[in-house]
């Protein structure tokens, strides 16, 4: 894989892991509070924490997708092209259901890499 896509994927990998990060461990946290625009009583019902900590499983995976493709999978184009295409499904449809920063902060850097997947083939 050439170096841009592998250095972007790289970048939405480990904002992925940020995000599975404060949904799975800091989920009343400030920066959660600010990241989703969600009150800290909402964050500490125990059913959202629930809904969260299993969005952030799935946001690790994608995460863990992508760096699996891009340093250990035999066709790593494929792979990589494969979760980062996930990861715009998940912006976009986001970005129609919840909120539009989705599709800026998650979608735009996924968008991005998709574009030098293909260019950089």
């Amino acid at each position: 894989m050439q170096m841009i896509p592998l250095v972007l994927a790289v970048i939405v990998a480990l904002e992925h892991y940020y995000i599975l990060y404060l949904e799975m461990f800091q989920t009343t946290s400030t920066k959660a509070q600010q990241a989703f625009g969600l009150d800290k009583e909402f964050l500490s019902d125990e059913r959202v924490q629930t809904l969260f900590k299993n969005q952030g499983l799935y946001n690790g995976f994608l995460a863990t997708g992508i760096l699996w493709g891009a340093f250990f999978a035999s066709n790593s184009w494929a792979v990589v092209t494969f979760f980062i295409s996930c990861v715009v499904v998940a912006a976009v449809y986001g970005g129609l259901t919840s909120s539009k920063s989705i599709l800026l902060k998650q979608g735009v850097p996924a968008i991005i890499t998709l574009v030098t997947l293909i260019i950089f083939r």
